[in-house]
Parts: C-alpha cells; sequence; structure tokens
C-alpha cells in the first residue's frame, strides 16, 4: 500500500476510535421508576400519550437544530450515527460544537431558525416587531426579503398531532389542575401566547405526574438568543420527597434578604407560592435530551409569571442521583485529597442542585440604574451571569439553611466540598453553552481567591473558610453585574475567566483518562 494510502487509513482508523471514545463517553442508564408500577392503567395511558406528544417534540427540535434527521439516521458508521443522536446534530455539545462528521463545517449560531445566508445588515434593516420573539422563525419571502413566520404556522402539521394527543389526555384525567393545564396548553400551541398555560401550569400543584412541553429555553440560538426550542419532560411525582422539600418555599424572601450585597441590589421580592418538588424523569425529548442531560428544572421563564405566582423547581432525583453515582464520585477519587473524600456525599448534591434552580428567583429583575430588565441589559451575557448566580447563590442558601437548622442531614463542609467536585463535573461540558462558561467563571474564581489548593500530589484540598468568603465575594459581584446592567464588565470578565486553565486542563484529562463518563445517555425501557 502507498504511504499516502497507509496515512489516509490510519487517519481513518484514528477518527473511528475518537468517536468510538466519545460514544463510550456517555453512560447508558435504563430510564425507569417505581412511580411507574404504581400508576393506575389510565395513568399509564395517559403517560403513553404524553410520550407520543414528546416524541413529535423530538422530531421538531431535529427541525430547529439541524434540519432533516434522516441524513443522520443514514450513516454508515455506527459511532458517528450513534454520536450525532446524541448530539442531535453533527457538532459535539460537550466539545464547544466542534463537527465531527466530515461535509459539516461550523455549526450555525443560528441553527435553522434564520435563513444560512442572512446578513446582520439585513437583520438590523428587517423592521418587524416579533422578529426576536420566542416564537417566530425568520424566513425569506417570494422576493427574498426576510419575513417572520409563527411557530404555530411554521410546524402546523406536527402541532396538530401534538393538540389532538393533549386534548385525549386531557379527557382521561380526573385530576382538574391537569386537565386545565393541557386544555390552555392546546391553545397555546396554536396562538403561540403561553402565558395563561404557564399559569395554569403553577397551579397544578396535587398532580401525580406531569408533563413540561413546549418551545421553551433559547440557549440553543447562539445568534441572538431569541427562540425558543421545543422539548419535553415526562414526570412522576415523588410525593414523599416533595413533602419534606415543600417548607423551604417559604425562606425565600429570608433569604433573598442575607444575601451578601447592598440592599438595594436585592428589592426584588420573590413570591412564596412557588412550587419546590421531586420528582423521576422517565421521559426527555428535544431540547433537553441534547447531549448534556438536564437534572432540574426551574420554570416558567415568564417574569409576568414570576411576578404573580413564582416558578416550580422540579428535581429529577432518579437522573440526578445516575450523574452523582457515575460521575461525580468517581471524578472525587481521583481529584480530591482522600482525607475529604467523606465530604462528597448524594445528599449535599441534591441540596446544592435543587437550590441552584431556587436560586434563579433571588436578586433582582430591574436594574436600578435605568439601563431596563436585568435581561435586556446584559444582552449575550444575560444566561451566562444568571447561571453564574444560580450556582454561588445556591450554595450560599444551602450553607445558610444548614447554619439556621433547617437542613440537618449534610454539612457546610459536604456542600462546598461536593460543590467543587461538581464543577470540574460540570466543566467537562465545555465552554459551548452558558452553564459551561458560568462553571469556569465560578471554578476560577475559587481559585483565585483560595478556596481550594492543591496538595503534594496534585489532589484538591478545601480551606472552608477561604471558600465561604468566596462565595459571598462572587456572589456580591454578580449581583451587582447584574443590578447595573454592567454588560461591558460582564463580557470582559467573561472574555477573561469563563475558560479552562492549564492545569485544570490537565486534570480533566486525568479524569478522561480514568474512563469515568462525562455525562449520561438514557435507554428508555418502557
Amino acid at each position: 500500500m502507498a504511504a499516502a494510502a497507509i496515512a489516509v487509513a490510519a487517519c481513518g482508523q484514528t477518527e473511528e476510535a475518537d468517536l468510538k471514545e466519545k460514544v463510550e463517553s456517555y453512560a447508558v442508564v435504563e430510564v425507569s421508576s417505581p412511580l411507574y408500577d404504581a400508576l393506575s392503567e389510565n395513568d399509564k395511558k395517559i403517560v403513553g400519550l404524553f410520550r407520543q406528544a414528546a416524541e413529535i417534540m423530538d422530531d421538531l427540535f431535529w427541525k430547529q437544530t439541524f434540519g432533516d434527521k434522516a441524513e443522520l439516521e443514514s450513516l454508515k458508521d455506527e459511532y458517528q450515527k450513534a454520536y450525532a443522536m446524541i448530539n442531535y446534530g453533527a457538532w459535539d455539545h460537550l466539545d464547544d460544537n466542534k463537527p465531527f462528521i466530515k461535509g459539516y463545517g461550523v455549526k450555525p449560531l443560528g441553527c435553522k431558525y434564520y435563513p444560512q445566508d442572512m446578513t446582520m445588515e439585513e437583520w438590523e434593516a428587517f423592521d418587524d416587531p416579533d422578529k426576536l420573539s420566542l416564537y417566530t422563525v425568520i424566513r425569506r419571502d417570494e422576493n427574498g426579503n426576510l419575513k417572520t413566520v409563527w411557530y404555530r404556522d411554521e410546524y402546523k402539521e406536527e402541532l396538530d398531532k401534538v393538540c389532538a394527543l393533549l386534548e385525549e389526555a386531557a379527557s382521561l384525567t380526573d385530576n382538574e389542575g391537569m386537565r386545565t393545564y393541557l386544555t390552555e396548553r392546546v391553545k397555546a400551541f396554536r396562538t403561540d401566547d403561553y402565558l395563561a398555560s404557564d399559569l395554569a401550569w403553577m397551579d397544578m400543584k396535587d398532580c401525580n405526574m406531569d408533563l413540561v412541553i413546549g418551545p421553551i429555553e433559547n440557549y440553543d440560538d447562539h445568534l441572538f438568543e431569541a427562540k425558543a426550542a421545543y422539548e419535553a419532560f415526562i414526570l412522576l411525582k415523588d410525593e414523599t420527597r416533595s413533602a419534606n422539600l415543600a417548607k423551604y418555599v417559604a425562606f425565600l424572601p429570608i433569604l433573598q434578604q442575607m444575601l451578601p450585597c447592598p440592599p438595594e441590589y436585592k428589592t426584588f421580592v420573590p413570591g412564596t407560592s412557588s412550587d419546590l418538588n421531586v420528582y423521576d424523569a422517565i421521559y426527555y425529548a428535544g431540547d433537553c435530551n441534547a447531549g448534556s442531560k438536564t437534572i432540574a428544572i426551574n420554570l416558567p421563564n415568564d417574569e409576568r409569571v414570576h411576578a404573580a405566582k413564582g416558578a416550580r423547581r422540579l428535581q429529577l432525583y432518579n437522573s440526578m442521583m445516575a450523574k452523582f453515582n457515575k460521575i461525580l464520585a468517581p471524578i472525587g477519587e481521583v481529584l480530591v485529597e482522600p482525607s475529604q473524600l467523606k465530604y462528597l456525599t448524594a445528599d449535599a448534591f441534591f441540596w446544592n442542585v435543587t437550590f441552584h434552580e431556587v436560586a434563579h428567583g433571588l436578586g433582582v429583575k430591574q436594574t436600578i440604574n435605568g439601563k431596563g430588565t436585568v435581561d435586556e441589559a446584559m444582552g449575550s451575557e444575560k444566561t451566562t451571569w444568571e447561571e453564574a448566580k444560580a450556582d454561588i447563590l445556591g450554595l450560599f442558601m444551602v450553607n445558610k439553611l444548614i447554619e439556621m437548622g433547617e437542613i440537618t442531614d449534610i454539612t457546610k463542609e459536604e456542600s462546598i466540598a461536593t460543590f467543587i467536585a461538581g464543577i470540574v463535573r460540570s466543566v467537562r461540558f465545555g465552554s459551548a453553552s452558558s452553564h459551561g462558561k458560568a462553571n469556569m467563571m465560578c471554578f476560577n474564581y475559587m481559585e483565585d481567591n483560595g478556596a481550594f489548593s492543591r496538595n503534594a500530589e496534585g489532589k484538591y484540598v478545601v480551606d472552608f473558610e477561604k471558600a465561604t468568603e468566596a462565595i459571598d465575594s462572587w456572589a456580591a459581584l454578580i449581583l451587582q453585574t447584574q443590578a447595573t446592567g454592567n454588560f461591558e464588565f460582564a463580557q470582559a470578565y467573561a472574555a477573561e475567566n469563563a475558560s479552562i486553565r492549564e492545569t485544570l486542563a490537565a486534570e480533566v484529562a486525568k479524569v478522561n483518562e480514568a474512563g469515568i463518563p462525562r455525562d449520561i445517555v438514557f435507554d428508555f425501557a418502557w
């Protein structure tokens, strides 16, 4: 064989081995729950209808983020195909959206929400009040000019099927709150007005199951963070664990006033009708199933709902425990000083994740200097800094509740050590997402401020006193940046600090070499 041919063959083998390793870096988790077995036959029938609707959401997300799924389903290489299905496209969610299939270049920032050939000059000249709506796509008219198309029209065929399934489920349920929510959600799919259905979902507090469905998060739109992606979760409520969490919602106004920042940065009064409950997730579809898997939900995103009713925080217990057992605990074995391994606990992971979601409701929603809402002022930095806020304020609240004697099954040392190890778990997702950038900023801040150091063997040793000080000062900086709408500072700070430094890169490599999964992929066995 000629040298050039040998080189090409070797290159192909290397690429195949790399993809095999990437596919195997996702630990397969068989999704099951004892809560499903306890459902009545009627409830199982409703859940079956939910799954059919969720599968349509999955197809719609493929259309939004990639295009024709069949292009990748027909791939001959089993690892290319498997990894494409995990990532809902040809770009690696956990490697800064780099393409992993030949023939696909850089992932379009606007996915399929905008014309691929649209220029910024065209966009700026395009005068349409709905162009930044969560629920419109941008297309070209018969003359080649930009136009907005509502989701209800762009995806009408699929949404009609979803509506029929939800209407059938509504006719079967004997839970009034669920029936009202499903009825209002059908109206929302047909009108692109989700307020009434979000309010109805907030009132659905006594049902043994839940369905989160629709165009919800806008992380997938890296061009303007303006377009909502379709997704669905099918959830079963853990009544016992939920009852144990219920009391913490009443503490939100008190915790808001405890925030380590000047009073003017915490004027927002969080609602106490918010939900804080625990579920087993039995199905993921669309956006929430692409790449790394969500383990907690904080919705709705609509600030009108926050003001009227607060938000619902749903902890996905079975998914959370799968990540702790398969990923976080093994990372600790590799990186944490042996005498502090006792501080890495599943319970601490649960509390930290739970209050990350609660923390989204704290701080301020309006800037204090006339720049409008925090989201408007923070522009393209809004989600990165919001996730950073939730990370550190969640830890802050857990520690305060431990001090108050309200959380009694973990110690502050456990919450802090588990949090730091948890950041390493998260930064392995890369910097393509707002969550990833937020995690990197937090890790670097904690390290720079002495929250942890490395011993002679390179193992992490947490200084709990300095860590507590770093928690307060990092929280204060984030809250000030948001409250003043300081976009310029936020952008510059993220550019300098939202990256993996050399030492951490070596540690991540060590974790990877140990064969520890980066994330999980679901086998929906039911």
